[in-house]
């Protein structure tokens, strides 16, 4: 285990009829940017409990939040901010709200030509306006991290980032809010959080024993628990509430603590999927996950070996282990209704493995825990993705 510093000051307030309580966790002086996506907050009734629980602050709205949010949209808000002098982001919503308000708070601070270059790129120390979340959906995690992505559409790039000041200072998370996420809005969910946990996990490491545990448990628990019962049963809160603690304990800093390297190349790679073809994000993971691991199985093997006796309960020799477990990763995507083959998405384009590889290849990319992921690799995997 390499030396750390660990800091998440988020305030996380888990369970029912937390929204109500919202102004206990704001700041006695918050001018708020009451910030959420295309709407479907109004369908549940979260809009309208979260403006009754601002009643008596300040607060501007903003809406329309696109998946995967716009960077254009973005710096509207974040002039908006500036404009009505407000001071604290509420984000409202899904990951990608949640994601838009950590940049949309940066961007309300900066000062400079090119918010884009400067921020993504983090080449100015800003300190942003304070934010605080209400998630409505388990998946990236973003309510108990620093990190965002932002998609620039003009450029074509999906990009991440982060900040230490980016961390919400609070996340209120009601279960009963995800009841009405629909059948692919779950798997995504699932599916996100599942291959945020392997990102971290499936790397060589050395004394990271409790840290693999933790990885592990997040694991069984989407496999074993909130999985199962959500395929049976949309509407089941107990799971829905295993799925939104393991979807945030995913993605929250704990099971990465004192990893010197993580891999997050299937993420990188997704990225590049979702700009160019509009495919789901949790759709992309699943779909490129199986065969990286098969193209990195040299590098991944005893890692793998260990992931399959310990979360599928696999037996034999590591090699044999190592590959029941790819064979099993697929077999649990396909259970919770995933592609687990880029050609089963009907958008990406047969050429997607040149076009994808040729854009890594023009920044010079190495991807993957070890650097070892370079285009050509890319391109390999995206091929064997089509088989």
């Amino acid at each position: 285990m390499v030396d750390f510093t660990f800091a998440s000051r988020t305030n996380l307030i888990f369970g029912e009829k937390k929204i109500e309580k919202l102004k206990t966790y704001l700041p006695n002086n918050a001018r708020v940017l009451f910030l959420y996506g295309g709407g479907s907050i109004k369908s549940n009734g979260i809009y309208e409990r979260t403006k009754a629980a601002l009643e008596g602050l300040h607060f501007v709205e903003f809406s329309g939040i696109e998946p995967n949010p716009h960077y254009d949209t973005c710096i509207r808000a974040a002039e908006v901010i500036k404009k009505e002098k407000l001071n604290f982001v509420l984000a409202v919503g899904g990951g990608s709200v949640m994601d838009a308000s950590k940049f949309i708070a940066l961007a309300a601070k900066y000062e400079g030509n090119d918010a884009w270059e400067d921020i993504m790129n983090k080449r100015v120390h800003i300190v942003p306006v304070e934010l605080g979340v209400i998630a409505t959906l388990p998946a990236t995690g973003s309510e108990m991290n620093n990190g965002f992505v932002i998609s620039n559409i003009e450029l074509s790039k999906k990009q991440g980032c982060g900040s230490p000041y980016t961390v919400p200072m609070f996340a209120i998370c009601e279960p009963s809010c995800t009841l009405t996420l629909d059948q692919r809005q779950t798997t995504n969910g699932i599916a996100d959080s599942f291959v945020h946990v392997t990102e971290q996990y499936l790397v060589g490491r050395e004394g990271t024993y409790l840290q693999d545990r933790w990885a592990e448990g997040v694991l069984l628990s989407l496999i074993n628990d909130s999985a199962p019962a959500l395929m049976k049963n949309l509407g089941d809160l107990e799971a829905r509430r295993s799925l939104m603690f393991a979807a945030t304990m995913a993605l929250n800093g704990y099971i990465g603590m004192g990893v010197g390297v993580m891999d997050w190349a299937t993420h990188m790679i997704g990225h590049e999927l979702t700009i160019l073809y509009g495919v789901d994000h949790g759709q992309t993971l699943t779909a490129v996950l199986p065969s990286l691991l098969r193209v990195q199985f040299d590098i991944k093997k005893e890692k793998l070996a260990v992931y399959g006796k310990n979360v599928f309960g696999l037996s034999g020799s590591e090699d044999e282990v190592a590959k029941k477990a790819i064979e099993a990763t697929e077999e649990f995507f396909r259970f919770i209704k995933s592609p687990v083959r880029i050609s089963e998405c009907a958008a990406i384009a047969a050429d997607a493995p040149e076009v994808v590889s040729r854009r890594f290849a023009e920044r010079g990319a190495l991807l993957g825990e070890k650097g070892s992921i370079n285009a050509a690799k890319v391109k390999e995997i995206l091929l064997l993705a089509q088989k």
